[in-house]
């Protein structure tokens, strides 16, 4: 798992085996069984995670019960809520989906690791730079587009998770109820569109 972690990371950067050894004794791999609750909302965790297996998720629940679904972390995904690095209170629950093998990050993993390997700090900076571009098309798409785009654009971002995810989740993500997403792949599959 932590060499899962490696190869994602060589894949970014320039990371030789040895400087990775020299910031890799943090890091510590985690089980979580399907639907157990990771974090909390209110809760200050002091880490993030790097999904080396399964399937973990992002959601805030609403003064009525509804959740509303923010990130899906599959396979070589990074989920965290981001108040926790600043020794805030979080704002979501994380949980698994499925069962899932993930590693622990400490917050402050990156900055501690680019005084070691200082290449870390320019993927640091793109990796924050990249969250927050997701963050903004994320906004746009709900404030903008239709329900078919939301789901269109959902299955270019997550292509593995529409036979892994429930639908209902799916419809929390986009922002619709399930019979407008439904609808929606009704209409796709009459244009005989195939995920």
């Amino acid at each position: 798992m932590i060499d899962q972690f490696k190869n994602y990371l060589q894949e970014k950067i320039d990371l030789t085996d040895e400087q990775f050894n020299s910031i890799s004794s943090p890091l510590r791999v985690k089980k979580f069984e399907k639907n157990e609750i990771i974090q909390y909302k209110g809760d200050i965790f002091k880490y993030g995670f790097f999904v080396g297996k399964g399937l973990l998720r992002a959601y805030s629940i609403d003064s009525k019960g509804k959740e509303h679904i923010l990130q899906f972390a599959p396979e070589k995904w990074l989920i965290s809520d981001r108040n926790n690095m600043v020794n805030e209170p979080s704002i979501f629950f994380i949980d698994a989906i499925e069962n899932t093998e993930a590693i622990l990050l400490p917050n402050d993993f990156l900055a501690e690791a680019a005084r070691k390997v200082p290449c870390l700090l320019a993927l640091n900076v793109t990796m924050l730079n990249n969250s927050i571009r997701f963050m903004q098309k994320r906004i746009n798409m709900l404030l903008s587009a239709t329900a078919e785009e939301r789901y269109l654009d959902f299955i270019k971002l997550y292509p593995n998770l529409t036979l892994r995810v429930p639908q209902w989740m799916i419809a929390s993500y986009l922002g619709i109820t399930p019979e407008s997403l439904s609808r929606v792949r009704k209409e796709l599959a009459n244009k005989h569109f195939r995920p």
